[in-house]
């Protein structure tokens, strides 16, 4: 409401739609006043014309009030058509090419927008988004929660929505399987955001919106999101490297040390050489965060496999128990003696264990996927460390005694042959069971 000249002015702007439902007149350009009816046909195809160039556009009306300073509802009736509000907000350079980066990586970008049906397809045509299949509020409005969580996968373009509406179609996307991310600035937001799996803001958006998101980007580049998603996936990645190694490790562990107390009549490993052995194997593991990543571990998205977890870890595990069991047989036939046992199976566990980890980080070939510098390197050197640690002035401190070369080429040999099976046995598993 304002004040011209002593005359109180109700000036009011909103959907088209709307504004024209509490308006029964129009302004023509001379100032003359028709009846809205006349000028409806002609208003509809303007705002059409206005929507298909990507325009968004707000209908502005406005009504004579003398001798009123206090407004209310009722006010809002029997207003003149005075024209329309146009906004352009194009996309920013590169969208386009963003959006395509993250569907390579299995990423689908979904549009919901409150502006009409013409502006989100021209939108979506300047975006690449294919907009053959579009939902609007008031079709979703009509909808029951089992359709719409039928239809939200299949379409990419949610226009004329209302902000109660987004947080459903969130929740519907939830239910059909997907993993969702939103990404909101405004207050109308905030329910949407927390509904997502990850809510993302901008640095400029609404105080609440950015208390409710979990990430708030401090410029509003989707470029940031693709690298986010890569980063993402590697760490994924190298966090399932390490719990396959440390699950396989552990369980083949327990079970040959089950095994050999059957029939050992002494402890196959004391407890001081148990921990040394956990403590010079995590050595490797601690340097999984930084190492390569094979492309198709990043190139699609990967959900937490329990299942398939369960199954490495046991194959692996009586992978890794036969050829304790050799060592155990090899052992027992050289008949040594008990520090010379303890000392043979610490060799042999703590190098396997520290060079299956050049296996099982990839379900590619050895050959064809190049380890992290830090994980060569701190294998290496454990490698090293273990194989001369008989021989230091410590090795009776831990009850270790010296090996004749021989039997440590043995082991050496045991360890080689137990590598190239697990391989072998890597290919046939990831061939039979999909991850």
């Amino acid at each position: 409401m304002l004040k011209d000249q002593g005359e109180t002015i109700l000036v009011t702007k909103g959907a088209l739609t709307n504004i024209l439902a509490i308006c029964s007149q129009a302004e023509m350009s001379d100032g003359s006043l028709v009846a809205i009816e006349q000028e409806s046909t002609f208003i509809m195809d303007r705002y059409e014309e206005f929507s298909r160039k990507g325009f968004r556009t707000l209908g502005l009306a406005y009504k004579l009030m003398p001798n009123q300073t206090e407004l209310d509802k009722t006010d809002e009736f029997d207003l003149c058509f005075l024209g329309f509000l146009v906004f352009f907000d194009p996309p920013k350079t590169g969208c386009s090419q963003t959006i395509q980066q993250l569907n390579t990586l299995g990423v689908t970008l979904k549009i919901i927008i409150g502006d009409n049906r013409l502006v989100a397809k021209t939108v979506s045509k300047q975006l690449g988004i294919a907009e053959h299949e579009l939902l609007t509020g008031s079709e979703i409005r009509e909808m029951s929660e089992s359709a719409l969580i039928n239809q939200v996968a299949e379409v990419n373009l949610f226009a004329e929505i209302e902000p109660n509406q987004k947080e459903r179609i969130i929740l519907a996307l939830k239910k059909a399987g997907f993993v969702v991310g939103y990404i909101g600035d405004g207050i109308n937001d905030v329910s949407a955001l927390h509904a997502a799996d990850v809510g993302i803001s901008v640095d400029s958006a609404a105080d609440v919106a950015k208390e409710t998101a979990q990430i708030v980007l401090l410029e509003k580049d989707l470029g940031v999101l693709v690298q986010g998603v890569r980063e993402g996936r590697i760490t994924f990645a190298n966090i399932l490297k390490y719990v396959f190694m440390a699950t396989s490790s552990n369980f083949g562990n327990m079970f040959s040390m089950a095994g050999a107390s059957l029939f050992l009549p002494f402890l196959p490993l004391l407890p001081k050489q148990i921990l040394l052995t956990n403590l010079l194997t995590d050595f490797p593991e601690m340097t999984i965060a930084s190492d390569n990543v094979d492309t198709q571990m990043v190139a699609q998205p990967r959900r937490w496999d329990i299942k398939f977890i369960r199954k490495f870890m046991i194959t692996f595990g009586f992978v890794s128990s036969l050829f304790d069991f050799m060592t155990f047989g090899l052992l027992i036939a050289l008949d040594v003696s008990a520090e010379q046992f303890r000392t043979a199976w610490f060799l042999e566990s703590v190098v396997s264990a520290s060079l299956i980890v050049f296996v099982v980080r990839s379900s590619n070939s050895f050959f064809k996927t190049r380890p992290g510098d830090y994980l060569i390197a701190t294998t290496l050197m454990v490698v090293a460390f273990t194989l001369s640690l008989p021989f230091t002035p410590i090795a009776p401190i831990l009850g270790f005694v010296p090996l004749p070369l021989s039997l440590i080429g043995l082991l050496l040999m045991i360890v080689m042959f137990y590598l190239s099976i697990a391989e072998i046995a890597k290919h046939i598993f990831y061939r039979l069971v999909k991850m």
